[in-house]
């Protein structure tokens, strides 16, 4: 078994020792990255090797996986006008957050915390409960007050013990964190924990072997706390150092326009956050971060790839989703954004992907 790498703080430069349960930086309470930079294998060695995201062995920090349920390789489909949509919702949980739960659960098995504890929304805390019940760990999901029934139930069913906060996502946020401090306590952040972020990554991994050793002109990513688009931009960056792709596509991120801290962010020129963003009602409840941990890190990545930031409206995402069911794709409302945001020719005749992140069996439609 390979050593574990050490992780370090992006913003002050501390570091944690591999092996350690310390969820974020000791000194700031900030995210953590990982001190890892590999090197991916070229197009013709990845033939014949297993039909899960662990066939990128090379740009993974943890080898030998045993809590696997074959997450990744989703298809790939035409939409319209040179875009594409992968089907991230046929993972295992339905979810996208397979990919980064996937690396979490395996972490832990090896770190032998005597808890596993996640916070979120419902996509990731039902893959972590999942990834947990695989590797028969124990494992607390912290949920805010009016999360859907219909991930509760799955939570449940994995075997998770389901802590509901009063209050909303931030409120959760909080209730985990504190908890997380605890002696024997392993934090299964998506957020904070940068090995999730290695796992979101083989979604462009997947994309440049699927489109034959090649990437879109555009890659447009949902973006709330942003592990999706980090890890797409780690994934970039590994290709294109490999010499593997001539050019870096552009990351367009988008959110909803009832909670957009980081578009407001990009559209006054900023390098963090702005102001006070209040918390609103919106159908993508998946995304609406009010004050992402890793804004400084989103706002970069989409700088440096020379992408951009689009909103959608709530009647957008509710015409994309039923635009999406009658082409026989049934996503959840946050699922669709991206899709929202793109359908009606903003790229011009730049080909993209979008992600279809969640089942719509998880929401049901959006209704008004």
């Amino acid at each position: 078994m390979t050593p574990l790498p050490d992780c370090f703080c992006p913003t002050d430069g501390t570091r944690v020792p591999a092996g350690s349960l310390a969820w974020c930086c000791p000194v700031c309470r900030g995210p953590l990255d990982l001190d890892f930079a590999p090197t991916p294998a070229p197009l013709k060695s990845l033939a014949g090797r297993v039909n899960s995201l662990w066939r990128y062995a090379e740009c993974l920090p943890l080898a030998a996986p045993t809590v696997s349920l074959g997450e990744g390789r989703t298809p790939l489909v035409p939409l319209r006008d040179g875009i594409s949509a992968k089907l991230d919702f046929l993972m295992p949980t339905l979810s996208f957050k397979d990919r980064g739960a996937v690396v979490l659960a395996e972490l832990a098995l090896r770190l032998k915390p005597r808890q596993v504890l996640a916070d979120s929304s419902g996509n990731a805390g039902t893959a972590i409960a999942a990834y947990c019940a695989r590797a028969a760990l124990p494992c607390t999901v912290y949920v805010p007050e009016g999360t859907s029934p219909k991930k509760l139930e799955q939570i449940e069913a994995h075997g998770a013990r389901l802590r509901v906060v009063e209050g909303d996502r931030e409120a959760t946020a909080r209730a985990t964190r504190e908890a997380a401090d605890e002696e024997g306590v392993f934090y299964a952040s998506h957020v904070f924990n940068p090995y999730f972020l290695h796992g979101t990554k083989t979604y462009v991994h997947e994309l440049w072997e699927d489109l034959g050793g090649r990437l879109p002109d555009v890659i447009v990513v949902p973006v709330g706390n942003g592990t999706l688009l980090l890890g797409a931009a780690l994934a970039v960056a590994e290709l294109h150092g490999a010499g593997l792709i001539d050019r870096r596509p552009a990351l367009y991120a988008v959110q909803s326009a009832a909670v957009a801290p980081l578009a407001h962010a990009w559209a006054a020129g900023a390098d963090d956050l702005v102001g006070v963003t209040p918390m609103a009602p919106t159908l993508a409840e998946g995304i609406a971060i009010p004050r992402p941990p890793r804004a400084r890190q989103i706002l970069r990545a989409v700088r440096e790839s020379g992408g951009t930031f689009l909103t959608v409206t709530e009647d957008q995402i509710r015409h994309a989703q039923l635009d999406l069911a009658s082409r026989g794709l049934y996503v959840e409302s946050t699922g669709v954004a991206c899709w929202a945001a793109v359908r009606e020719g903003v790229l011009g005749e730049r080909t993209a992907v979008v992600p279809l992140c969640g089942a719509g069996v998880k929401t049901g439609p959006a209704r008004e």
